[in-house]
């Protein structure tokens, strides 16, 4: 798959992809006789993970810190599996967050609820 593809179905722009590779983040894809990048399965399968983990706003250092270790092989599934429950503490952290504001926010709306509802009965007297 042409990179353009790529960046069309996952969402991702072009100049990301090409970012994720100078990093580490994807390693080299491989290219056609055209020199044209040909995103095979196995790449497609890692850019699907990166986007996930950015979605959950895993730090690109960790990420790269990850991809690493698991192109070292099975030696660093202890080490790959601490990555994750760190990231992990962290996404819980700020889903914890979120929920705060949330709640925050619900609150601060039912409040202006019922000041409507109190001021539309003023207004009937």
């Amino acid at each position: 798959m042409r990179i353009a593809e790529v960046s069309k179905q996952y969402d991702i722009s072009a100049d990301t992809l090409r970012y994720y590779e100078r990093i580490g983040l994807l390693p080299r894809v491989h290219r056609n006789a055209s020199g044209v990048r040909d995103y095979d399965e196995t790449d497609l399968a890692r850019v699907k993970f990166i986007k996930c983990m950015r979605g959950a706003n895993v730090s690109i250092e960790a990420l790269i810190e990850y991809m690493q270790l698991f192109a070292e092989g099975d030696a660093t599934l202890a080490a790959r599996k601490a990555i994750l429950e760190e990231q992990r503490d962290l996404v819980r952290e700020r889903i914890a967050e979120m929920q705060a504001g949330l709640d925050r926010l619900d609150y601060k709306i039912a409040h202006y609820e019922d000041l409507i509802v109190e001021a539309e009965k003023s207004m009937q007297k």
